[in-house]
């Protein structure tokens, strides 16, 4: 008997969500009452006013790696103020050898694995699973996100107006952060916050922590988080922003025609409450979006390519559905890039208004969108929902609807339910545990608007036990052959997949100087459910996979392989590959250096039989960093094929070359060729933070194609845009 896929999930997945409610949620003890701020502090990134002398010290900071709760190895002091408008976090980071003290980014939001940084956790409404992020490391680089659902992922899409400034000193590093209350939401009344602090000293693969150092709590879980009191009587004004901008751009095709384009726009921030914020936007412009990495298809299922334009980035996570520890690309009910590009042609947003935050135990998305008229496609309406209603101390059961078609007239929808269920105490032994499920139905007409029946639903469940000495997770997940989101990303259709994965990760006292072992093994299936056979599987098993006490690892891996292709599979141009089975094993070696260096090297070899023949993939990442001003690495990925029905080369290079004047002020260069398309694209972006919320824009593309057969390029369009916005406040 055929069950509805809601049904599934309440009949299978509610008793086994009910044997896991009950959880610890038992204080860690760190808590600190944050002082009024006498007098004022000049952000310099020195520590030097009386107020930072007179409040007290956050407490300990113990290691969290390589050895949990036990002293850290250089001396941390953090100390935090409010004033009535503002949130300051001071830092003195001592160190022995200060001038080993690494901080090579500048750049907003820039990458600070490679770097010396610190980072705090701010859990504004205390609900101990969503909180905001800031960071920065020696050379004063502003990073900012968004931490949604106790993730261990970050949204750094997110910018908040803000300020930090960092200095070197002889004794180390110290760094001034200034938090506006207006770029934060909260409770009006509420006297503690949810804090965490984190301090990482790169040369030493060492990471400090003040709350929970445990290595199996990750920094950005927010319910191990400790406590701050104190802001019963702060503010947060009228919670208005309004952001104008003007764009400009000069165009010239590859006919040599030229033609200037002018518009102007603007955003609108409103807390309607002091837990939802609304944001509108006019005329909406992505000037500044920087272009997709190359990609070349292999396979014969859509490649993904991430959203990357701010409007839909801001507050993304609260539109995540389904999601677990161990989510990739496979399936997502609501991907924006199908709002406003059509083929990879944009089509321009007139309006647009979303309704992110919270209300009580509930957080809340709607999104509304209009899109203008093209000459290839009408103007279009498009709508998103999405609710959770809070449960237990991580956990929650939610739901999402979306409504838009950017292909067909007729309308398409989406709808759902999700649930998820974690603990970081499971079975009372400090071990995260996690449960997610989900189950969704999409429906769709014909052109003459008849609806289209068949098996248009997905569901699945996941159980996941991310630790550090044992990590693994299980997942069933069923999508029905015409389970078709307009709004979303679906990578593979009338499927059954398996997938099981576990991982021993010790960490042995004295073995060649590793730190630590990561030993794998997965096994994954897809079955065809319109046909009822296997459409692939693999075995991936990672027999060495070592990390150093230098910070380099290396890795080798034996993959066993099976694809069914039930019609012939053109790979690449010239080579078919016929209908039938193909058994292979693909091996794989990794080196990857150490982020303390002036330069990093990431090198990946897959070889071994492919498909009807053998293959050879590498793909070599070499970063060179002269600090803290200029960066600049080159990638090159390369696939060559010999196969009985043609041999291929798919080749793909790419150079980046970034230059920092300041933390407020950089220049990104990134040169792109693909083989497949034979063309090379340029883009060179200038960002100039003219202070925290008003930017300055400068962006250049150019193009090449490659003659046939030669070695010349010729222009095919030149593109300068620039943009200015502005932020008034109220």
């Amino acid at each position: 008997m055929k069950h509805h896929p809601l049904h599934w999930l309440t009949t299978i997945v509610v008793p086994l969500l009910l044997l896991l409610q009950v959880q610890a949620n038992t204080p860690n003890g760190k808590r600190l009452l944050v002082e009024p701020l006498n007098g004022k502090i000049a952000l310099d990134g020195v520590l030097d006013e009386p107020g930072w002398a007179q409040a007290p010290l956050l407490g300990e900071i113990q290691q969290r790696e390589p050895k949990p709760e036990s002293a850290a190895s250089e001396r941390t002091e953090v100390r935090v103020l409010k004033d009535k408008d503002t949130l300051y976090i001071g830092v003195l980071c001592y160190d022995a050898e200060p001038n080993k003290v690494v901080g090579t980014q500048m750049a907003r939001d820039a990458s600070l694995e490679i770097d010396d940084s610190v980072a705090i956790l701010l859990d504004t409404f205390h609900d101990r699973r969503n909180a905001f992020y800031f960071a920065t490391n020696p050379a004063g680089a502003l990073v900012d996100g968004l931490i949604v659902e106790n993730q261990r992922t970050i949204n750094f899409n997110w910018n908040a107006i803000w300020n930090v400034r960092a200095k070197r000193t002889a004794q180390g590093w110290s760094a001034e952060f200034a938090i506006p209350f207006k770029s934060l939401s909260f409770n009006p009344g509420q006297d503690v916050w949810g804090f965490n602090f984190s301090r990482v000293i790169v040369r030493k693969i060492e990471e400090d922590r003040w709350a929970t150092p445990r290595l199996d709590v990750e920094f950005t879980q927010v319910s191990e988080a400790g406590e701050l009191t104190g802001f019963a009587e702060i503010e947060q004004g009228r919670g208005l922003d309004v952001r104008p901008f003007a764009v400009g751009r000069w165009i010239r095709d590859e006919r040599g025609n030229n033609r200037f384009e002018g518009d102007v726009g603007g955003d609108i921030f409103y807390n309607i409450t002091p837990g939802l914020r609304l944001t509108s936007t006019i005329n909406t412009d992505f000037a500044e979006t920087e272009v997709d990495n190359r990609q070349i298809n292999l396979t014969r299922f859509p490649l993904f390519f991430p959203e990357k334009r701010a409007f839909f980035l801001e507050n993304a996570g609260v539109f995540d559905f389904g999601r677990s520890v161990v989510r990739g690309e496979e399936m997502i009910p609501f991907f924006s890039r199908r709002i406003g590009l059509l083929d990879g042609v944009e089509v321009p947003i007139f309006a647009g208004t979303k309704l992110t935050g919270k209300a009580g135990k509930f957080d809340i998305g709607a999104l509304a969108i209009r899109t203008q008229q093209t000459p290839f496609t009408d103007a279009k309406n498009y709508f998103v929902g999405r609710f959770k209603r809070n449960l237990f101390k991580q956990s929650f059961i939610g739901g999402m609807y979306t409504e838009g078609d950017p292909v067909n007239q007729k309308s398409s929808r989406t709808f759902g339910a999700d649930m998820r269920l974690a603990t970081a105490n499971f079975l009372g032994s400090n071990r995260n545990f996690a449960v997610d499920a989900y189950a969704m139905k999409t429906t769709r007409a014909d052109p003459n608007g008849n609806r289209l029946t068949g098996d248009d639903t997905t569901f699945g469940v996941i159980a996941s036990y991310p630790n550090d000495r044992w990590w693994g997770y299980a997942e069933y997940r069923h999508v029905g052959k015409d389970f078709s989101p307009a709004l979303g990303f679906v990578q593979r259709r009338a499927i059954d997949k398996f997938s099981v994965r576990t991982e021993f990760n010790p960490r042995p006292k004295k073995f060649l100087n590793v730190r630590q072992m990561f030993n794998e093994f997965s096994f994954t299936a897809y079955r065809r459910n319109d046909l009822g056979k296997i459409e692939s599987w693999r075995l991936f098993t990672a027999p060495v996979n070592w990390e150093f006490n230098t910070g380099d690892r290396v890795e080798w891996n034996w993959v066993p392989t099976f694809e069914r292709l039930f019609v012939p599979f053109q790979i690449a141009e010239k080579v078919k590959l016929p209908a039938g089975d193909y058994r292979f094993t693909r091996y794989r070696a990794e080196l990857d250096t150490a982020d303390k260096r002036p330069w990093k090297l990431f090198a990946t070899w897959w070889f071994g039989s492919y498909f009807s023949g053998h293959a050879d993939e590498t793909s070599v990442q070499l970063l060179f960093k002269l600090a803290p001003h200029f960066q600049a690495g080159v990638t090159v990925n390369q696939t060559v094929a010999r196969l009985p029905q043609g041999n291929f080369v798919a080749r793909i290079w790419a150079l980046r070359a970034d230059y920092a004047f300041s933390p407020f002020f950089t220049v990104a260069n990134f040169i792109q060729y693909d083989n497949e398309s034979r063309n090379v694209g340029l883009q060179s972006r200038l960002r100039w933070i003219l202070k925290p919320g008003n930017d300055l824009f400068l962006v250049f593309n150019q193009g090449w194609e490659q003659e046939f057969g030669g070695l010349t390029f010729r222009r095919v369009g030149t593109r300068v845009t620039g943009k200015v916005q502005y932020t008034f406040r109220f």
